[in-house]
């Protein structure tokens, strides 16, 4: 049987009286495009939260590749293969695209900026913060001062991130938000693939998105999972809509 690449089991956070998450169960093959979406407040951030080691779990665990990560700081996770992004832009904004491409590369190679290493004579470095800015077609913009992209670029230039890192395990907080129709298709191309190969999470509120990206579906509502199923099957689960009513339905048809 493979080890998941990601697992929950019986997870739970509360904050004080509150409960968010409420003994979530999941497991997520190696190599799954999962999506997980639910009704504002649902706890969709919480729970990211709690996987990328934001929070610690009240209860319950998060396994990494069957390794527990529960009570691992994020930059500890990080390093066993774990990358996410944020809602909000997360990235140097002066520094230039390449010199953000390549402190995630060099983040990789567990090494650092320092003042008496000359980091442009390192060709691997090199090598490979070129080889991510082409694989997310932003080599044309190496140059250009993060400050200074468009919206949709800087979000672009934060998965390029997040990959440069060479995690195996990518999570994905609402990569789209904010963006026009062919923005997020241009998105949608590079979360393809810049996951190739990965094992791919995401949240995401454009059901269009999800339903084109995700080899399964999970909803969470109120903190519980209530479904999870390929994205026939959650768009037939009567429970599903009736969440979302007055929200956001779920379309009987998504094109890409």
């Amino acid at each position: 049987m493979t080890t998941p690449a990601l697992s929950l089991d019986k997870l739970n956070k509360s904050f004080g009286p509150a409960k968010i998450i409420n003994d979530v169960s999941l497991d997520i093959a190696p190599g799954e495009r999962h999506a997980i979406i639910g009704p504002n407040g649902a706890g969709k951030s919480t729970l990211f939260n709690l996987i990328s080691g934001l929070y610690t779990p009240t209860s319950g665990t998060v396994s990494l590749h069957g390794q527990d990560i529960s009570d691992m700081p994020p930059h500890e996770i990080n390093k066993l293969g774990l990358s996410r992004s944020f809602q909000v832009s997360n990235i140097f904004t002066n520094m230039t695209v390449r010199e953000n491409v390549r402190c995630g590369v060099l983040h990789s190679m567990g090494q650092g900026y320092a003042w008496w290493r000359n980091i442009g004579s390192n060709k691997a470095v090199q090598q490979k913060t070129w080889e991510v800015l082409e694989h997310c077609s932003l080599a044309d913009k190496a140059n250009v001062p993060a400050a200074l992209l468009p919206y949709a670029d800087q979000r672009a230039l934060e998965i390029a991130i997040t990959i440069a890192g060479g995690a195996d395990v990518i999570l994905l907080d609402e990569p789209t938000a904010g963006m026009s129709h062919s923005e997020t298709a241009r998105a949608v191309d590079l979360i393809r693939r810049a996951s190739e190969g990965k094992t791919l999470v995401i949240v995401e509120h454009d059901m269009g998105v999800i339903f084109d990206l995700a080899d399964r579906i999970s909803v969470l509502v109120y903190g519980e999972i209530i479904a999870t199923d390929k994205p026939e099957g959650i768009r037939g689960n009567a429970a599903v809509r009736e969440a979302y009513l007055g929200d956001e339905a779920l379309p009987e048809e998504v094109t890409a």
